[in-house]
This record gives C-alpha cells, structure tokens and sequence, in this order.
C-alpha cells in the first residue's frame, strides 16, 4: 500500500487534527488506557476508513471525533476549533452542524414514520416545521425512499432502515459523515447499498469516516488507518493520488 504521507489532500484543509492524543478510562481500583499517542490528520473531502481488533480503541477514536466523550491528554481540533476551549453546549452545537452519525443499529424511532425520523434533527435545531418538512422529504428521496416516508422503521427492511440513517444524518448538511459498522447488520446487497451512498456524497465534498471491522468495507475508503493497542500502527493510501486503487495487505 502507499504511505498516507505521500497523499496529494495533505495540500487540502484539515478538518480533524490530532497530537499525542490519549484517553484513559480510570475507576477507584482500574486505569485503561484506550487511545495513546495518536497523531492523526484527516483533510477535507477524505475518504477514511478505522480498522482494528475489539479493543485496539476504534470506538472510543470514533466517539472523540464525534465530540461525544472528552480527552484525557494531547490536544484535539475539529474545523479549526480547539475542542479543549469548548463547553457542554458549544460542543453540542459544533457537533449537530458539523457531523452526521450512522450507527450499526440504525438507531430509528419505532414510533415515529420516516420522514419524522429524518426531520428529528432539524427539530432540534429549531428549523420551521415547512422547511423540516421539505428537507427530509428530499433526504428520503435521494436515498430512494421517498414513497414510504409515511411508514414506520418496523416496517421497512434493515437495509431500508439504514438508507434512512444516513437520510437523516446528511438533513442537517454536515460537512463530516461519521459511521460506526454501518453495515454490520445487513446483508451483501444491502451493504453494497449503503455503500453506493457513502461514495456518492464524498463525490459531491463530504469527508466520509467508517469505523469498521469489515476489510472489503474498508476497501471502499480511499485511506485505511488501523489501530492496536490504542495506537496507530498502519496509515496507509488505498488509492493513489492518480485514482488507481492499492491492494490491502
């Protein structure tokens, strides 16, 4: 594979930016250090894929990134912002304007009909309820579920209900698209899918990041950053700066 250094995006704006970052969990009796020393840039319009073991620290990276747990050590910048400067409520306001979530169990409310899922976050943003309305009605339709906007998630087929995850974490327009095994409970067709959808919003500029253990996943990605004991031990070009895709040791 090629070494991420030799990338042609190093020209291009960093979106995450990461220096000897660690977190460490501690309890009275037990100290688990989940991430150490990571050095990690990723530049806008990447596409990046997070491999590793159960406990090599994937998920607690991914859950940094996405502002939803603290650092314990090093330093963190999300679109040029110091996340250490940041309080409970600019972090969450960073965050649902930044980042788009997807995660493994789709995360839908049974409750609710589709298009009310998709327009949840635009709720809570304060959007007027016309323009809700619209924004989620286009989201289902460019993920081509538009004609069951007024069915509910248990309704639909799992890979269904993930084309409506990722609906409703691109109607706030995110720049960032962050997805924890986001094909981890569906099928090959379903995946490929999802998959097809990921790709078509790193056409139009999003930076797409995928948390997975899945190898052909993360063949997907343009980059493959493993981790292992907390620490990064491969960063590594899966396409080259001409397009031509790298085999995956």
């Amino acid at each position: 594979m090629l070494n991420a250094g030799e990338s042609e995006t190093a020209l291009q704006k960093a979106v995450i930016t990461m220096r000897d970052l660690s977190k460490v969990y501690r309890s009275a009796t037990i100290e688990y250090p989940a991430l150490r020393g990571i050095d990690l840039t990723i530049n806008e319009g990447e596409f990046v894929s997070i491999m590793g073991p159960s406990g090599s620290g994937k998920t607690t990276l991914m859950n940094i990134i996405g502002l939803l747990d603290n650092l314990t050590g090093g330093y963190y910048e999300l679109k040029g912002i110091d996340s250490s400067d940041l309080g409970d409520g600019s972090r969450a306001s960073l965050r649902n304007r930044t980042i788009g979530f997807i995660f493994q169990s789709f995360n839908l409310l049974p409750q609710m009909n589709l298009i009310d899922n998709v327009a949840l976050p635009m709720l809570y943003a304060g959007i007027p309820a016309r323009e809700r309305r619209d924004r989620a009605r286009e989201a289902l339709k460019h993920v081509d579920l538009e004609r069951w906007s007024k069915h509910r998630p248990t309704e639909i087929s799992g890979g269904q209900q993930q084309r409506v995850a990722v609906a409703r974490a691109m109607v706030m327009r995110p720049s960032i698209l962050l997805a924890d095994e986001p094909t981890g409970n569906l099928d090959s067709m379903a995946a490929e899918a999802v998959l097809k959808l990921f790709h078509e919003l790193h056409d139009i500029g999003v930076t797409v990041i995928i948390i997975t253990h899945d190898i052909n996943v993360a063949h997907h990605a343009d980059r493959l950053i493993e981790l292992f004991d907390g620490r990064i031990s491969n960063d590594s070009l899966l396409t080259a700066p001409d397009g031509t895709k790298a085999g995956i040791s």
